[in-house]
């Protein structure tokens, strides 16, 4: 009895799924906005709050069964505060909102008026560096002596180092030199310096508890701290991420926390341990998927998935995106083809993660490779200045804009806004696409990335099918043969894209899958198939009681024969174990009529001893112990 329950022990611990925890941003899809781009509500030529509360009901209308919205739950907005450059990444005050995008009580209205819609919003910290015309840095350097002198870094010669892209990081003023690692108009804070961390953390009580905000993307964290020449990832960046952590959570437990750390997979792991950030942006991600999708090879993207991505990062803790505000956008990385973008945003909202979507994205926005033409006014309509404002924009807009815009797309039933649209519903109704573990299924086809996604909660199944060749796919076939964690089970396939039935897919006891559904992918297409259960958890029911036809104890001479009943045709795996839990041998089922199955045993290699006999369908378990005596 004490090996027997050993055994169901070591088979039932085999068989556990461990739950993995998430949080309400793994169930977002989020939206990045540069608010001087967004929409001009007062003729200035330059995006305000109140434009961009104006437009709240095409991010998401707030209604559960509207379809018009685009549909997203989360926005993170581009630096806000108080600024002299265009792109607010230079503050001057961390408490006042930019005086080109309003005051403090529009963006109030505007935070209230997405909170209503179930709109989070986290908002850009920048507090690596300020502005050189803060008046915090003004005054340190106005005289060796002040007070606050040190809350930046300052030497009496030019040290000469360079910074990691080799750009210069000492600059000169009055004489002595001070450390900036952007360029001379952005000095960095020094977090050595209680009171710059006492100040830090008064903006951000400011932002979390006065104003309401659900959290913030930190630029640049990963230069926070410098340690003698050490100018990234320093230790001391890591500590003072764990004071961040705690600051943030005890204001507001469920405020998020988002590094940009633009640095490979393998050393932005670090700041998602559970003790500093939430989660960060996956930059190598996002390369593998816009180079899978150029290529038309989806290898080193499903490579990355399987191993440094899902082995690396705390269960689902990590941000996706295509591209951002410093890089070119998507569509024009893509030569602006639309098939390759629906691709590249069928990826992105079906692997797992926290999707992100660049402002625009949606609609085939394009850019030139300079920063300012990445953050052009966003495309409203076809008539005067993309309908962003009445007035002069306060950049020049890509001509393409004709075509390309909110309202023509939206009229258009297969543009890319409304494949948007389609994926984010399609994510936000399945769970298992937001919070569900992730497997890859082999396909013998290398231009197809099959996985699929399973809460443990649940028997439902997403199964994400995507073409990377030009040409149309037909019919094609996924298997794994090892045990993949999946329910046991006969499902019905169905395309969530065009709702039409796609055959069936069967996951036996052992986990194998070979499945081939009914599905014609075009190219660079996708097929978002579920599989709604038919049979397997508790649908089997035994006739007869499972047993050895021969008498007990030791029927073998050398052979016995193993049988059973079940309702219904159904796949089964029938194992012997030893008292150890090795399994000694997989029996072949043969089966007669009306349910009846018999499996023959041959036991003249084992040795005498106890050994047991198990049987497993759906989630039904059965085990015997029978005695080989020889």
């Amino acid at each position: 009895m004490k090996y027997l329950k050993l055994l169901v022990l070591f088979l039932f611990l085999c068989s556990i799924t461990t739950a993995q925890t998430t949080y309400w941003w793994n169930d977002a899809v989020f939206y990045e906005i540069f608010v001087r781009s967004f929409y001009d509500a007062n003729s200035d030529g330059i995006g305000d709050f109140k434009g961009l509360t104006q437009k709240l009901d095409y991010l998401n209308d707030g209604i559960d069964s509207s379809t018009s919205d685009l549909g997203v739950t989360a926005i993170w907005l581009m630096p806000i505060m108080e600024s002299p450059s265009y792109h607010g990444y230079s503050v001057v005050d961390y408490k006042k909102i930019e005086q080109d995008y309003g005051t403090n009580q529009d963006f109030k209205i505007f935070l209230d008026s997405a909170h209503a819609r179930g709109i989070k919003v986290i908002i850009d910290l920048v507090i690596n560096h300020t502005s050189n015309l803060n008046p915090w840095f003004i005054n340190s350097k106005s005289d060796p002596h002040v007070a606050n002198r040190d809350w930046y870094r300052w030497s009496t010669t030019n040290p000469g180092v360079l910074g990691p892209w080799g750009q210069t990081v000492w600059h000169s003023a009055n004489g002595y030199y001070y450390y900036g690692l952007f360029n001379n108009g952005m000095p960095d804070l020094n977090f050595f310096n209680q009171e710059v961390k006492n100040e830090v953390s008064n903006i951000v009580k400011f932002w979390l508890d006065s104003v309401k905000v659900d959290g913030f993307r930190l630029d640049a964290v990963k230069y926070l701290c410098e340690e003698g020449n050490m100018m990234e990832d320093a230790p001391s960046t890591f500590q003072y991420l764990r004071e961040f952590r705690t600051l943030t959570k005890s204001i507001n437990p469920y405020a998020v926390s988002v590094g940009e750390a633009w640095s490979s997979t393998s050393k932005v792991i670090p700041y998602v341990d559970g003790t500093g950030l939430d989660f960060c942006f996956e930059f190598e991600l996002a390369t593998d998927i816009i180079t899978a999708v150029k290529n038309g090879t989806p290898a080193t993207l499903i490579s990355r998935l399987k191993s440094a991505i899902q082995q690396g990062y705390p269960f689902l803790q990590y941000g996706t995106f295509l591209t951002n505000h410093d890089q070119q956008r998507i569509f024009s990385q893509l030569v602006n083809n639309i098939n390759k973008a629906k691709l590249a945003a069928s990826i992105l909202l079906t692997i797992p993660g926290i999707p992100f979507l660049y402002y625009g994205e949606e609609i085939g926005m394009t850019s030139a490779s300079d920063d300012p033409s990445k953050r052009t006014p966003m495309q409203w309509t076809s008539g005067a200045n993309a309908g962003f404002t009445t007035g002069t924009p306060w950049k020049t807009i890509p001509t393409t804009y004709t075509d390309y815009n909110i309202e023509k797309m939206s009229a258009d039933s297969s543009s890319l806004l409304n494949w948007y649209k389609k994926l984010i519903r399609i994510r936000l109704n399945n769970p298992a696409l937001t919070k569900g573990k992730y497997y890859y299924l082999s396909c013998a086809n290398t231009s197809i990335y099959v996985s699929a996604r399973n809460l443990t909660s649940s028997s439902d199944i997403i199964i994400p099918v995507h073409n990377f060749s030009g040409s149309v796919i037909n019919n094609p076939n996924f298997y794994r043969n090892d045990f993949t964690g999946l329910p046991v089970g006969t499902y019905k396939l169905v395309d969530l894209i065009t709702n039409i039935e796609a055959g069936q897919l069967t996951i036996g006891g052992n986990g194998a899958i070979n499945c081939t559904p009914n599905i014609s992918i075009p190219p660079y297409g996708s097929v978002i198939l579920k599989a709604d259960k038919l049979t397997g958890m508790n649908d089997y029911q035994l006739f007869n009681s499972f047993r050895l036809e021969q008498n007990y104890p030791n029927p073998f001479n050398p052979s016995t024969v193993i049988s059973y009943q079940l309702s219904g045709n159904s796949f089964v795996t029938l194992k012997v174990y030893d008292v150890l839990g090795n399994e000694v041998a997989e029996l072949v089922n043969n089966w007669l009529e009306a349910g009846t199955y018999r499996a023959t045993f041959n036991a003249s290699s084992l040795s005498s001893g106890i050994y047991f006999y198990s049987l497993i369908t759906g989630s039904y378990h059965e085990m015997k112990k029978m005695i080989v005596l020889k």
